[in-house]
């Protein structure tokens, strides 16, 4: 069994103009300085995703541990995992999505790098929480070609009930525009593990490919799938994805184009955003940025991305709570060293 450390939780403030939010300001018009932070914990170490669960946040961080933070307090616990993790670079434990009956069976699904005989690899597990314990109960996809940075590594649940994938290029210029590889894809799978009867490739995971390093997935209202990734020396993309779209990489990326391969919505250009994780607070798609070291939104009307909030840190996912927004850091390279001193930081929106 994972053994479990408490930690102390620490809360900081910045005091507001007022305790009453502004709901009706969209997020595109606040400014840098219109926002309320709160630290809700701090003293984690590289954490690469977060979902809610009621009054409960659980994280993972990338060297194995599952993290839950609930009525001031933080329980650190390892996953139990059916073979051990690799965590060099990027590699780790990384995505996290939680089943629809999870209250009642306390069953998630991970994504985790590890060593396989063919060299490194990824797969997507299931798993549950049995009182203060996680353990892997079974394998949805397994032998996802891995790499030290290029592994993808989102997860989340459609809003057709099946689980959504992404996996990196590994450095391989054949893998993403091979319809026979999981690399440089996105995946669709069924809860159960399954191949759903309606992917666009019959008996085949693969939902979309041409694909980088994708580390973001989030639905619209009108249930649009868009896609960050992260592009080769710049050229960073938000994508809006369909069924079996072919997103081009390696063969075209920008402004590039080439029949049949689909253009990204918006593109960094020269410039380096490093998108990992994003959502859709109403209709208004977040982004957090690692080099942009700031949390963005999208601007539709222009197809640019916005900071809206933007100290000094790498922000790794976003998750919407209410009016407020959950932002989490990984302030680690995955190319350094050491520890990653990192926050759960909540933000709310200040009346003007």
């Amino acid at each position: 069994m994972g053994a479990i450390l408490w930690m102390m939780v620490f809360v900081f403030a910045v005091p507001a103009s007022s305790s009453a939010q502004d709901t009706a300001t969209p997020i595109l018009d606040h400014g840098e300085g219109s926002w309320t932070s709160t630290v809700i914990a701090e003293g984690l170490d590289y954490p690469w995703d977060v979902v809610r669960d009621g009054e409960r946040f659980i994280l993972t961080e990338k060297a194995g541990a599952i993290v839950m933070i609930a009525d001031g307090e933080v329980e650190r616990v390892t996953l139990e995992t059916s073979a051990p993790l690799r965590t060099d670079g990027g590699a780790g434990l990384l995505g996290l999505a939680l089943s629809p009956d999870f209250a009642s069976s306390g069953r998630a699904f991970f994504y985790y790098s590890y060593e396989a005989e063919t060299g490194p690899a990824n797969r997507l597990v299931s798993a549950v929480l049995d009182g203060s314990a996680w353990r892997e109960t079974g394998i949805l996809i397994d032998g996802i070609p891995g790499h030290r940075l290029y592994n993808g590594g989102r997860i989340a649940r459609g809003p057709d009930g099946h689980l959504y994938v992404t996996t990196g290029w590994t450095e391989n210029y054949d893998r993403p525009q091979d319809l026979d590889s999981l690399a440089g894809k996105v995946l669709r799978v069924s809860l159960d593990g399954t191949v759903p009867a309606d992917n666009p490739f019959p008996g085949s995971l693969v939902y979309s490919y041409g694909h980088r390093n994708p580390q973001g997935l989030a639905w619209d209202e009108a249930g649009q799938l868009f896609v960050a990734e992260h592009g080769q020396a710049a050229l960073d993309e938000i994508n809006i994805v369909r069924a079996g779209g072919n997103y081009g990489w390696p063969l075209v990326s920008g402004n590039e184009t080439r029949d049949a391969m689909e253009p990204p919505f918006v593109h960094s250009g020269r410039s380096t955003w490093a998108p990992s994780g994003i959502a859709f607070a109403g209709n208004e798609l977040l982004v957090t940025g690692l080099q942009a070291r700031g949390l963005l939104v999208l601007d539709r009307a222009n197809r640019t991305l916005r900071t809206i909030y933007g100290p000094d840190e790498r922000y790794r996912h976003v998750l919407p709570d209410g009016d407020d927004l959950l932002i989490i850091t990984t302030n680690r390279s995955p190319r350094g060293q050491g520890p990653s001193a990192d926050s759960l930081i909540r933000l709310s929106p200040q009346v003007r």
